[in-house]
């Protein structure tokens, strides 16, 4: 039988994906080259916000028609967040959630026996979403581990702790026997988790902890961490991170607004204040760092001062990169029931600003960087000999005297110019 997989959301759910892949080829599966009609389709879900829920729905109506006589499976954060609503897509023949993934052949054989939608969208428990690892990252030069899942935090507008469940840490033993499998592969993995910075808050450990078993694995060369959360980043933890020589300073920080009265009615357990007192601290320690960030507009009672507030603060943080989005009204929040919803037309002339101004700060960045000497883990050479990587800071860089096939060396290279959101280097 071959299957197919199709993941949406983040660097969690691509874990996820890779994790049922190699399940499913281990219980006699194989999956679906390109062109080949599969047996199995299978759409890994994000509920994020609304749009996402929309995206999961197209994908089955989709598949349905494209491959009628498949068994069509949806697991991830939409069935496990809204069952209700996943019930209804009756193209749907397994439905699982997030708790139980590792059931997903057993249930794809029931229904083949019995001809019957299979239903199996459990609680989480203590260790949901924990069990296995993966032995590889498909076409990665980098891998994703995920090492923590769940979140306790509910903020306003997220639907993610009831996606996701409570904050649950992977034992350190599984960590670093999937960095040992993986570091064969990559030289850089990439810690990932639903709330990373909270790691251990349940087993009395910390996100140090993680690194330090990563980073004893001899064959891992770098180590990255994903999204972070501002308010859990403790000096001790920076200054460990700044003794780590494996440690890439790249700190993807989410901040949400620039504004105090946004962040509060967010839910948010910080200030702009402390955000900004916390980038100087790093900057401090990690001289050529780099921060970025996630930051919405639109939320419920955004007022032009409020985001003026949000711009002003944007310059201030210097940003080498900022994902910029617009709130979406997301039900089963508390947001969602908020009064003065911004008007789409408002939020969107808002985005607008907010994406000029963070393009300005990240081109500051870049040109930064000119001067620089670093080291560019290759993703790809094209075909005219130009290599193409990211620094230990994440910025992008393309090398224009490679003579060979880089791909998964790091090298050392020495930045000449950056042009737009690239940076061009010669090797050293």
């Amino acid at each position: 039988m071959k299957f197919m997989i199709t993941t949406l959301g983040c660097k969690v759910n691509q874990h996820e994906s890779q994790l049922m892949r190699e399940q499913l080829i281990r219980q006699g599966m194989l999956p679906a080259e390109e062109g080949q009609q599969p047996d199995v389709y299978i759409v890994n879900s994000c509920t994020v916000t609304a749009t996402a829920d929309q995206k999961t729905r197209q994908l089955i109506h989709r598949a349905r028609r494209q491959y009628p006589e498949a068994v069509v499976c949806l697991t991830g954060c939409m069935p496990q967040a809204f069952p209700e609503k996943a019930q209804e897509l009756s193209e749907v023949d397994v439905l699982l959630g997030n708790s139980n993934r590792e059931v997903l052949h057993d249930s794809i054989m029931q229904y083949i026996s019995s001809g019957e939608q299979v239903v199996c969208i459990q609680p989480h428990d203590s260790r949901s979403g924990l069990h296995g690892g993966i032995a590889c990252f498909e076409e990665r030069t980098r891998a994703c581990i995920k090492i923590e899942d769940g979140c306790n935090r509910f903020c306003a507008y997220c639907i993610i702790p009831y996606a996701r469940g409570r904050v649950r840490s992977r034992p350190l033993e599984d960590i670093r026997q999937e960095a040992e499998l993986l570091s064969k592969q990559c030289a850089e993995l990439v810690l990932v988790g639903i709330n990373l910075s909270a790691y251990g808050q349940d087993c009395g450990m910390t996100l140090a902890d993680a690194v330090r078993e990563v980073a004893a694995v001899e064959g891992v060369k770098r180590i990255r961490l994903g999204s972070l959360e501002p308010d859990l980043l403790t000096p001790e933890l920076l200054d460990y991170l700044a003794a780590e020589p494996k440690f890439c300073p790249q700190f993807h920080m989410s901040v949400q607004s620039g504004c105090d009265a946004t962040l509060q009615r967010m839910g948010r357990r910080y200030d702009t204040a402390q955000y900004l007192a916390l980038a100087e601290s790093i900057r401090e320690r990690f001289p050529n760092a780099s921060i970025t960030t996630d930051i919405m507009v639109g939320f419920p009672g955004e007022t032009d001062e409020e985001f003026e507030q949000t711009l002003d603060f944007v310059r201030r943080a210097g940003f080498a990169r900022a994902h910029c989005f617009i709130y979406s009204r997301r039900p089963g929040t508390r947001a969602a029931e908020f009064p003065a919803q911004v008007q789409p037309d408002t939020a969107k002339a808002r985005s607008a600003r907010l994406i000029a101004a963070t393009n300005y700060t990240a081109s500051q960045f870049m040109r930064s960087q000119i001067g620089t000497r670093a080291a560019v883990l290759v993703e790809r050479v094209s075909e005219d000999g130009v290599a193409e990587g990211y620094t230990e800071n994440y910025t992008q860089v393309r090398i224009s005297n490679a003579v060979q096939d880089l791909t998964g060396t790091i090298v050392e290279v020495t930045i000449t110019a950056a042009d737009g959101d690239v940076c061009t280097a010669e090797l050293t």
